[in-house]
């Protein structure tokens, strides 16, 4: 099937498909906030969590306090498996599906390098935000628990010499 727009037409469709705050990124990123979530975007962290700022695969969404990022991939860039968005374009078909292994490969080899820095990495499909309920249920069971995280410490309690606590009752009854 050949390509019933010009190179330049075709050219300038592609320049308008955008990379950063997509509407299945807006609407997980509301949901989040409303949840109570609060993030930064982009794989932008302190540099205390990583060296560079930034994390690798750029994460769209990073929970930095329960050390976890999530990832809003698109069923037709990514090439969701099984997924009816995942289609192939008809003309040039040997360089999208070449284009698709690619991504593929490069999102393996991102949650790999994320989960050797100990990050929990969460891929949320743009067809599975058509139900808000299952996601809002998926983030709360696999977002970890603070009080499991290794990085935080528990409140440790100070005690009290008996002298300084008795007092310290006898000055209140005053």
């Amino acid at each position: 099937m050949v390509d019933h727009l010009t190179k330049e037409k075709r050219s300038w469709n592609m320049s308008r498909i955008r990379s950063k705050n997509t509407k299945p990124e807006l609407a997980l990123r509301s949901m989040l906030h409303n949840m109570g979530y609060r993030f930064r975007l982009n794989g932008k962290v302190s540099k205390r969590l990583h060296p560079k700022g930034i994390l690798p695969g750029k994460p769209d969404i990073v929970l930095a306090k329960y050390r976890t990022v999530i990832f809003v991939h698109g069923c037709f860039w990514h090439h969701h498996n099984g997924c009816k968005g995942a289609t192939v374009p008809k003309t040039r078909t040997e360089w999208w599906l070449a284009k698709f292994a690619r991504n593929v490969e490069r999102d393996k080899k991102n949650l790999n390098e994320l989960q050797r820095l100990n990050w929990n990495v969460i891929t949320i499909w743009e067809c599975e935000l058509k139900n808000p309920d299952n996601i809002r249920a998926r983030i709360t069971a696999e977002l970890p628990r603070l009080e499991t995280l290794h990085y935080i410490q528990p409140p440790v309690e100070i005690p009290i010499a008996a002298e300084e606590h008795d007092s310290y009752k006898s000055t209140n009854q005053l």
